[in-house]
Order: structure tokens, then sequence, then C-alpha cells
């Protein structure tokens, strides 16, 4: 394959060839198989389209480490495939891309379902940290856990041939895969576009999830403008498994009353045009809602202004009028340290201290790690044997922290901290490994 090309993903239909198309968008470590009992009811009025995330359900395994992403090869596949208008729900990461469909293609969506879903799925840390286990580990830890997390007890006591099911689609999964899922993960925030969710929306979500539940639910509803929500009283996170008869009902219910119909150029209702970001200034549906502008410069063919809001200007640095590195910088501090660390690092900081902080998140993670010249395994290879070689063990532990989250393995680590016993010495290796065995074990470990 090119590399071009945008890898496809594993998809089926079903229902009549002329209904309209609704997409089913699964969560992290679960196939379309999760959506089985609503697919009946669903093609008696739609052609129900479901796909399986990379490297799940025998997908092929081309790992997309963004929520963008997954979006444009959901996009990229749809296309081939003529499809250019739906309605769309999805599942925890499987909403996620319904969001990032909202923001980046709304002349396309019908409607919207969001379900067991959040504008920010926990913490970065959290998710770069299953990250590590499945390196370490593989994903029998993840699988193992994952009927606590997904279903009530009570459902999973009664139900064990579904439990049994749950864990062998976590075990089928490609790891890199899924380790590439996490990392969409702790990157996924929209809190601060929502407002710009301009198609009619469901948020559903189980009264007893525990890993996104009625609080993340209604935070999409207080941000989406036409947004209402539907709590399932006895399920989990995996609501449309654990009550699929509630889901599906609220399904039919809101794609039978909330299926907004796609712009019609005989009317003047067309998408606005988008600005250097890739994303509308304001969602279609916002700009025919609002009152023309007198003020407005520009005006459409059907005589409706619209405006294009520039990109923000960044202001110079320095003499030679390069942008400030320090928001790149604070990005790739936490991308590689955790957000936990650095906001003790910059909480603890003072009148005393701050400047020296600054000064690192400028020039040490703005300027040297966000170098294109290694990639970041490689800078913690070196950033390793530096520190074995100049004794700084407290640094060390951060960074080894920072190696596994980066992509190294245990053995890939270990093996460092021997070739630095050959040219840093015996003792400064053996101190190394000392702070390294701790920190991996901390790190590896599966919470049960």
């Amino acid at each position: 394959m090119s590399q071009t090309q945008t890898p496809p993903l594993q998809y089926r239909f079903d229902g009549p060839d002329d209904a309209p198309v609704l997409i089913l968008g699964p969560s992290l470590g679960t196939t379309w198989h999760m959506f089985d009992r609503q697919v009946p009811e669903l093609t008696k009025q739609w052609r129900v389209f479901r796909f399986d995330l990379p490297g799940h359900g025998g997908a092929p395994a081309y790992p997309a480490g963004s929520v963008t992403e997954l979006a444009e090869r959901l996009l990229a596949t749809l296309d081939s495939l003529g499809v250019q208008y739906f309605g769309y729900a999805g599942c925890a990461l499987g909403g996620a891309i319904g969001v990032e469909l909202a923001l980046r293609s709304p002349e396309r969506l019908a409607s919207l379902a969001l379900i067991a879903s959040s504008p920010r799925f926990g913490s970065a840390d959290e998710f770069r940290q299953r990250g590590v286990i499945v390196r370490t580990n593989g994903l029998e830890p993840i699988a193992r856990t994952s009927p606590e997390r997904w279903f009530t007890g009570g459902f999973a006591a009664a139900q064990p041939a579904i439990t049994e099911w749950a864990v062998q689609m976590v075990r089928t999964t490609d790891p890199g895969c899924y380790i590439a899922s996490c990392e969409a993960l702790a990157a996924f925030d929209v809190r601060a576009e929502l407002g710009r969710v301009g198609v009619p929306t469901l948020v559903l979500v189980g009264s007893d999830d525990q890993v996104t539940g009625p609080a993340e639910a209604r935070t999409l509803v207080a941000g989406i403008p036409d947004a209402r929500l539907a709590v399932v009283p006895g399920a989990s996170h995996l609501v449309p498994v654990e009550q699929p008869a509630a889901v599906t009902d609220l399904l039919v219910r809101h794609f039978s009353t909330a299926w907004q119909p796609p712009f019609d150029h005989s009317t003047g209702q067309v998408p606005l045009p988008p600005y250097a970001g890739g994303r509308p200034a304001v969602t279609a549906s916002q700009a025919f809602r609002s009152s023309p502008s007198p003020q407005s410069s520009q005006s459409s063919q059907y005589g409706a202004p619209i405006a294009e809001i520039a990109p923000a200007v960044v202001e110079p640095f320095g003499a030679g009028g390069r942008p400030d590195p320090y928001d790149a910088g604070i990005k790739v501090r936490r991308e590689v340290l955790g957000d936990a660390h650095v906001d003790r690092a910059l909480g603890g900081a003072d009148e005393f201290s701050a400047d020296f902080q600054e000064f690192i998140t400028r020039y040490v993670w703005g300027e040297i790690w966000d170098r294109s010249g290694l990639d970041r395994r490689s800078r913690s290879c070196v950033t390793l044997a530096a520190l074995v070689a100049g004794g700084h063990l407290d640094e060390l532990k951060f960074h080894v922290r920072a190696a596994l989250r980066n992509g190294l393995t245990p053995v890939e680590i270990k093996e460092v901290l021997m070739q630095a016993a050959v040219y840093c010495g015996v003792p400064a290796a053996n101190s190394a490994f000392r702070v390294a065995q701790q920190v991996i074990r901390e790190e590896t470990t599966p919470t049960e």
C-alpha cells in the first residue's frame, strides 16, 4: 500500500440499499458486533454501516494515533463507497469520532448520537499508562479487567457468555493498534469546541457507567447547542450490549425525529468555507440561524453574507522572528513526562523558580525535544545514558517513566543501562538499575 493512501476501514452494510445511511461506531477494544442487537430494528428505516477500528475484529493493523486520523479514514472509506450524507451513532471512542465529524465535516452529518462519550476521556496520563501496560504485558491484563469496566456486576454474573465474548474481543485486538487508540484518546479534548457542533445530538449514557458516566454526559449536553440527554438505568459503559432494547428505542426515536436534511443549494443553504485550520469558523447550521450582518464584506451568490475568521497571527519571538517555542514545549513536556508530573512542577514554582520552569519548557522541550532529527524513543535512549553518566538519579526516575511512555520496553531500557555500565561505570549503572527497576515495576504492573 502506498504511503500516501489513507488505509480504509473494515466495514459492513446491513439494510436496504436505497435507505439513508446510519453509521455505528464502536468503542476501544470492541468490534462492530457490539451493535448486533440494534441492527434488526434499525435496518427497517436505515442502511446501517458498521466499521471496525484498525486492528480490531481482524481489521488490517494500520495504527491511527489520533481521533482526527480515525475520522479521516472513515470519511475516505465512505468516499470510496459513494456515501456523502449520513447519520452517526458512536460509543466512547466511536463517539469521539462522531464529534470530530461534526466539527470537521458538518455538511455531511444529518444527526448525531453520542453513547458513553465525553469531550475528554479521563486524563492523558491514564491512557498513556494503559499503553505502557499493554506494551509490556500484552493485552491479557486489559482483557481480564474489561468486564468490570464495561458491565454492571449483576449483568456480568448473569451473562457469562457475553462476558467471555467481551474478553475475547480485547484479546484478539492488535496490541499496536490498541496502544495507538489509547494515544488518540489521551490527546482528545474538545471541551472548548462543543459549541460548534451544529447537528441535533442525542447524548446517551448508562446510569452506572464508571468510565464516562452521567457527569461527562451532562458536560456534552451543556456544551452542544442542540443536544438532549438520555440516561439508561441499570447499565454501565457498554450500554448497547447491556440494555439493547432501551438503546435501540432511543436511537430509533432520535434519528426518526432529528434527521437534518442535506443542504439544499437551491435555497441558498450551503456550508461555510473552511478557514486555514480545515474546520469551519462557524458550523453551517449556526450560520443559517444567524441574522445577516451589514458589516459583512463578503457575500455568497445567494445574497447571504458569509464571513471567514482569519487564523490567529503568531507574535514574533526573539530577534529572528521565530515563533515562541513555549507552546510546543509545554505540549511535548506533558506528552513525555505526563500531566501529573508537569502540573506538580509548574504548581510548585514560585517567584524564585518560575523563570527556570519557563526556561526548560521553552528551550529543553520546545527546542530540543521537539526537533525532528531524532524520534522520541531515540531521545529517551540518549537521555537515559546521559543521566546515568551524570549520576542524576532523581531525573533518571522521571525519564525511565517517560521512556516507557515514548515506546521503549523494559528490555530495551535494560539494554541502555547495560551499555551505560560499559561507558559510564558499573557503580553508576548499579544505582541506575535500582531506580529503573522500581519505576518499571510501578508502571507495568496491571491494577486489578
